[in-house]
């Protein structure tokens, strides 16, 4: 198993999108969130979208693999499609925050951790900006969130910086299919 995280705006829905439009064999774990839809987004197809009530179900039954609260909204991937998936030896593939991941770095040692980081920290903010989707106030909880992220760097296997979605989606790719590639000298590539 593989779990791709970093800072918000850093590219990681993009480089998920681009992986399952060019490699159908890797199956994408579909996150159960209580945030709102944004323009495009499809339950059961990006997000599972519940309110907290059910989110909160969730949680108390133990059928959350991880699960964070972020920017005021919960998000959590689903235990069972995720045990399902690996045990059929399907190559799988979790896009989750930094606590999520510390989470399943505790819970499963095994998984592969690869932290998605941006070229500078300005292409960051320009990116959140960018998005147009959000107040201002969520996207500075979101840059004072990224600063933390950031700073989580080494807590990952391998760090992939996002210069462009096709070199990062191969990397990902070869990790998933080989991953005895990972390197060991430095755990940075770019």
């Amino acid at each position: 198993m593989t779990v791709l995280s970093g800072p918000s705006g850093v590219g990681k829905s993009t480089v998920v999108a681009e992986i399952r439009q060019a490699h159908p064999e890797v199956w994408l774990s579909v996150s159960v969130t209580t945030r709102k839809p944004r323009p495009g987004e499809q339950d059961g197809l990006h997000y599972f979208f519940v309110d907290g009530e059910e989110f909160e179900r969730l949680v108390e039954s133990d059928e959350l693999l991880e699960w964070a609260e972020f920017a005021g909204n919960r998000y959590g991937t689903p235990r069972r499609p995720v045990l399902e998936r690996l045990a059929a030896g399907v190559p799988t593939l979790l896009e989750i925050d930094l606590e999520g991941a510390r989470q399943v770095r505790r819970t499963m040692p095994e998984a592969l951790l690869v932290f998605l980081a941006p070229p500078t920290w300005e292409e960051l903010e320009k990116r959140l900006r960018g998005r147009g989707t959000e107040p201002e106030e969520i996207i500075e909880r979101r840059l004072a969130a990224g600063r933390v992220e950031m700073a989580a760097e080494p807590e990952f296997d391998l760090t992939l910086v996002n210069t462009t979605v096709q070199d990062v989606c191969h990397r990902l790719i070869s990790l998933m299919t080989d991953p005895h590639g990972v390197m060991t000298s430095t755990n940075r590539e770019v």
